[in-house]
């Protein structure tokens, strides 16, 4: 695994609380490009090339899911709401970490009763989110608050970033959407030393696991001629799975998914870009779930968009697993697209 992919995936950042993960980027793209943002939060690191136009936004979402902390009880157990979409049967008995406003730290873990003792109904159902708990280690309330746990704070997977038996198997928390991240930094390199006839703008986007909604704020700024944006789609390679999308058969193309219908003319182009350079792609489509292209493709006046995805097992869980092939050919893909976009080419595709 990258010594980028791995640090970014260790950081904790959930919807309205990516500030590592925006400090991080903002490190990193220093004396790469010139460093902005919008009132949301969202980074937007924007590197002219040889034109001013076309303004190319390539975005990746910073925030992961996890959860918010609500309540502490008198026994200094702690109760959370959800910060993004989490199914019940992944949670329990997983260890967390809270951050806390002090930058404390804590680790705790999901509390579940022994099967020992649940009774036939219990066995049939999925725990709700709202009955589960954090168990710190404490005898109580004070003894939590004494550590820095507060109403507010963020909750997220613990879990050590690694390189499975094959290894260029994955392994990580927030893959969804560090991937993006990480991505869009990468290519910001490849730019350092390559001519593009265009200005890219890399994103990394607050909030898209609430409703896309840094990528709203970003695109209405820098008001982009093509939108590409950088996330991870659902492997269908699990046994019984309908082998669509599959780890290490390249990049995943999105079609459409329940926020935008891809836009035919950029997709075909970028199929072109990827058969002329021997990168292998996948086309693939979401039922449910969408990306920050869902927002892009309607700021101001319209945006040829595409969501570029990496097939992924297990997300919206505390592990899910990539393929680091499918990782290369994308940073391949998407420096080669943005070195090929220059006007003429955008102006094909838009009206074409």
């Amino acid at each position: 695994m990258s010594t980028l992919l791995k640090q970014l995936t260790m950081l904790n950042g959930i919807p309205a609380n990516e500030k590592q993960v925006r400090v991080f980027m903002e490190k990193y793209a220093e004396g790469k490009a010139k460093i902005d943002h919008d009132n949301l939060g969202s980074v937007i690191l924007c590197k002219q090339g040889s034109k001013p136009e076309p303004r190319i936004m390539v975005a990746g979402h910073m925030d992961e899911i996890g959860f918010i902390v609500t309540e502490i009880t008198k026994e200094g157990y702690v109760k959370f709401i959800p910060a993004g979409g989490w199914w019940g049967h992944v949670v329990l008995s997983q260890q967390f970490t809270i951050t806390c406003k002090n930058g404390r730290e804590v680790r705790a873990v999901v509390g579940s009763k022994p099967p020992h003792i649940l009774d036939a109904e219990e066995k049939k159902k999925v725990v709700e989110l709202s009955d589960m708990y954090l168990d710190l280690g404490v005898a109580n309330r004070q003894e939590a608050v004494d550590l820095g746990v507060a109403i507010g704070d963020m909750v997220t997977p613990f879990i050590e970033s690694v390189e499975l038996a094959n290894p260029k198997y994955l392994l990580a928390k927030a893959f969804d959407n560090r991937i993006g991240v990480a991505l869009a930094l990468e290519v910001l390199d490849n730019l350092q030393h390559a001519l593009h006839p265009n200005t890219y703008y890399g994103v990394g986007s607050v909030q898209e696991e609430v409703g896309l909604r840094g990528a709203t704020t970003a695109a209405y700024k820098i008001e982009p001629d093509i939108g590409i944006a950088l996330d991870v789609t659902i492997a269908s390679d699990y046994p019984g799975g309908s082998k669509e999308t599959e780890l290490g058969k390249g990049p995943c193309l999105m079609v459409f998914d329940s926020s935008m219908v891809g836009h035919v003319g950029l997709r075909e182009y970028v199929q072109k870009v990827a058969e002329e350079q021997n990168i292998p792609y996948q086309l693939s489509y979401l039922k449910r779930g969408g990306t920050d292209a869902g927002k892009m493709h309607l700021t101001r006046n319209g945006c040829p968009s595409i969501a570029i995805c990496l097939a992924a097992r297990y997300i919206h869980s505390h592990t899910s697993i990539i393929h680091a092939d499918d990782y290369m050919n994308a940073v391949r893909l998407v420096t080669e697209l943005v070195k090929r976009l220059d006007s003429k080419t955008v102006r094909e595709i838009t009206f074409n």
